[in-house]
């Protein structure tokens, strides 16, 4: 049960391992930070973003544009290499984090998808809350909450009988090897056994979301034959096409194996320190499974800072991406209910909800991070339209702040073009909850 927030913050020990952050962020204004940034040697350009208010008229936010944090891929704690379509880097919420928070307070994502902002809140000892409609979520960042021991998941592996299987769709068979494919139903039973009688322990739930992301991929270290990256499941049909182009036949992978490789990844940042904050918090932590509208779960004036990227009108489809993971976990994915609204005025009122209950659980001062991106080749900026929403429920807009960097592997996969085409640029609007 999460303690009261005030009882929680008086009885928090100070952080140990890592650095809470910049020594000055409680002293000097985040727009004066942004300013003078200057930590990759560029300097922050700063012009104003105009928007329609809400009672009409225009009306404008200053916008500081830099490279706020490193592009490099694997820069952060090895817990967050978990795959998930359309995820921030960990830098991005760590960046509002160490500068708007200090330890013990509530961070918060309404829609957290891999769980990215709390697990980063958590290794920066800040209690982590987070909601999703998608059950997978919990499923993912749960066990990253609290990891295992590795002995233990490696004793777990051993002892499972993987020949134990029920029917499988043979579709499936355009993924997998044959045996591979059994190995897999096997432990789809057993974990769903295990769940269905209350056994369910962490080094299951460990396994279970190590299992879950490495389902398909594009190397020996999933189970599948080569396909697209593991944050997209294609159709058995579309992989048909890809295995006759690439004259391919699913290869016999080890199930065992790969899980357990992949554990020893996730968990080689795991030190003492970090397993010492993460037990501090992680007791501590709220995951819910509701609509980012209604979290009755989560107490008034609770949280310190939200760190969160909505669904962006028609961009992604989270519910064909996570077909597979829904399979694997015994989830009709037509049953979750995930909202991409394609009509820009349509993404704006149900924003517009979100925001009035994002502001019921700030606590006054609390900001709201909103990571929007850019969408349809630049000629939609959410930014622009997210500042209405926000105001509507409350909310005051304090800035708006664009990270400008080269982009993502994944995107150099599909051959993208980042100045052309897709999300280009981390695009965030900073409002607060005034007193």
């Amino acid at each position: 049960m999460l303690k009261s927030i005030p009882e929680f913050q008086q009885t928090f020990l100070p952080l140990g391992g890592r650095e809470a952050g910049p020594v000055t962020a409680r002293k000097v204004s985040l727009k004066e930070q942004l300013t003078v940034f200057d930590e990759f040697e560029t300097a922050t350009r700063i012009f104003p973003t105009r928007y329609e208010a809400p009672t009409g008229g225009a009306q404008e936010v200053q916008t500081y544009v830099n490279e706020f944090w490193t592009a490099k891929q694997r820069a952060a704690h090895s817990l967050h290499e978990v795959s998930y379509r359309a995820c921030f880097k960990p830098q991005l919420p760590r960046f509002f984090i160490d500068r708007l928070t200090e330890p013990g307070d509530v961070v918060y994502d309404p829609f957290m998808g891999r769980g990215t902002t709390p697990l980063e809140a958590a290794l920066a000892g800040r209690v982590p809350m987070a909601c999703d409609i998608n059950p997978l979520s919990i499923s993912l960042l749960k066990p990253r909450l609290n990891p295992p021991d590795l002995t233990d998941v490696e004793t777990r592996l051993h002892e499972l009988e993987l020949r134990d299987h029920d029917d499988y769709p043979e579709d499936l068979l355009v993924f997998y090897h044959l045996e591979t494919l059994r190995e897999i139903a096997a432990l789809k039973k057993y974990l769903l056994m295990r769940q269905a009688r209350g056994e369910l322990d962490g080094v299951d739930e460990w396994i279970r979301m190590v299992a879950l992301n490495r389902l398909t991929g594009h190397s020996p270290g999933f189970f599948s034959v080569y396909t697209l990256p593991p944050n997209q499941a294609t159709s058995a049909v579309a992989q048909r096409k890809i295995n006759a182009k690439r004259n391919q036949v699913p290869p016999r992978r080890h199930v065992r194996e790969i899980i357990l490789k992949k554990a020893r990844n996730l968990l080689k940042d795991c030190d003492p320190a970090t397993r010492q904050t993460l037990a501090r918090v992680g007791s501590n932590a709220l995951l819910v499974t509701h609509p980012a509208a209604s979290t009755p779960e989560i107490p008034p004036d609770a949280v310190s800072l939200v760190v969160t990227s909505p669904p962006f009108l028609d961009v992604v489809d989270y519910a064909g991406d996570n077909w597979l993971r829904c399979w694997f976990l015994g989830i009709d994915p037509k049953m979750v209910a995930i909202t991409v609204p394609r009509k820009l005025d349509i993404w704006q009122s149900a924003m517009t909800e979100v925001f009035r209950e994002l502001h019921r659980i700030l606590k006054p001062g609390g900001h709201v991070a909103f990571e929007v991106g850019e969408v349809r080749g630049g000629s939609i900026k959410l930014e622009e339209a997210v500042l209405p929403s926000g105001i509507r429920a409350g909310l005051h807009p304090e800035l708006v702040l664009i990270n400008d960097q080269e982009f993502t592997k994944t995107a150099n996969c599909w051959g993208v073009d980042n100045r052309a085409k897709g999300t280009n640029t981390n695009r965030i609007v900073l409002f607060q909850k005034r007193a």
